[in-house]
C-alpha cells in the first residue's frame, strides 16, 4: 500500500480545514541523524519517507518539499508522493503549486481520496467553496468513512450559510466515527450558533471545551473555540 502523510500533521488553514491519509510505515533508521546530516545523500525511498515524516512534523515544511522531490525522481509514478508533497505547498501556504502536485496525483491514481480532499482544501483557501464542495463529494463517492472530508465540506457548507446541510454532514462523522470529536462537536455547534439555535451550539462547545482541555497540542484551537462560546454569550452580558 502506497503511504500518504497527511495523518501524520492536522493542516489548519483558513476555515480550519483537515487533511486526510493512511500512515506511514516505520523504518530502522535514525530520523534525526539522517535529517540533521547531508539529506542529499539519501537514496533509499524508506530513509527518505522517514525523514519527510519528522520535517513536516517539526514544520520545516521546505526540506520536506525537497525531500519529497527525491522522492518524486526515485519513484514518479507513485501518487502519493505528490499528493504528500502537495500537502506540504499547502501548509507551506504554496496553494497553486500544490493544486499542480494534488491534481497530479489524481491522475495517476484517480481514485486516491485524500488527494481529492487536499486539493478541496486548496480551493477552499482561495474562496472557491463551490469547487472544494465537488472535490469533497468525489472524496467521499471513493471512501464514504472520510471523516475528515465530511468534516471540510460541512465547514464549506457553513461558510455559504447553507447549515442545514452542514449539521448533517457533522451528524454523519459522528455516526460513522469515533474519532476527531475534539473538531467535529465545535465546527457542528459553530453552524448552530450562526443558524441561531444557541442551546445546541453551547452543548457542543462545552462537550468540545471538555476532549480539548485533555490536548493541550490544540490550545490555539481550544482559545478558538472558547472566544466563538464568548461571542455567544456577549449579548446576553449586555442585560
Amino acid at each position: 500500500m502506497k503511504t500518504d502523510l497527511n495523518q501524520h500533521i492536522n493542516s489548519q488553514p483558513t476555515q480550519q480545514i483537515l487533511s486526510l491519509s493512511s500512515s506511514y510505515e516505520s523504518a530502522p533508521v535514525s530520523v534525526s541523524q539522517c535529517c540533521l546530516s547531508n539529506f542529499k545523500s539519501l537514496n533509499s525511498e524508506q530513509q527518505l519517507r522517514t525523514c519527510v515524516k519528522e520535517k513536516a512534523s517539526q514544520g520545516d515544511y521546505i526540506l520536506a518539499i525537497a525531500l519529497l522531490d527525491q522522492l518524486i525522481a526515485l519513484s514518479p509514478d507513485n501518487a502519493a508522493n505528490y499528493n504528500n508533497r502537495g500537502l506540504m505547498y499547502f501548509r507551506n501556504n504554496q496553494i497553486i503549486e500544490a493544486l499542480c502536485d494534488l491534481s497530479q496525483a489524481l491522475e495517476i491514481n484517480p481514485n486516491l481520496d485524500s488527494a481529492y480532499n487536499n486539493r478541496a482544501n486548496c480551493y477552499a483557501a482561495q474562496g472557491n467553496l463551490a469547487e472544494a464542495i465537488v472535490d469533497y463529494d468525489l472524496a467521499l463517492d471513493l471512501n464514504p468513512a472520510n471523516l475528515r472530508a465530511w468534516i471540510n465540506q460541512g465547514i464549506a457548507f457553513r461558510e455559504l450559510g447553507m447549515y442545514d446541510l452542514a449539521i448533517e454532514n457533522f451528524d454523519i462523522t459522528l455516526i460513522i466515527g469515533s474519532s476527531l470529536k475534539e473538531r467535529i462537536y465545535p465546527e457542528r455547534g459553530r453552524a448552530y450558533h450562526l443558524r441561531g439555535d444557541w442551546n445546541c451550539a453551547v452543548a457542543d462547545y462545552q462537550k468540545a471545551l471538555a476532549i480539548l482541555a485533555t490536548q493541550p497540542k490544540l490550545i490555539n484551537y481550544q482559545r478558538k473555540v472558547m472566544a466563538w462560546l464568548d461571542q455567544l454569550f456577549r449579548p446576553l452580558k449586555s442585560f
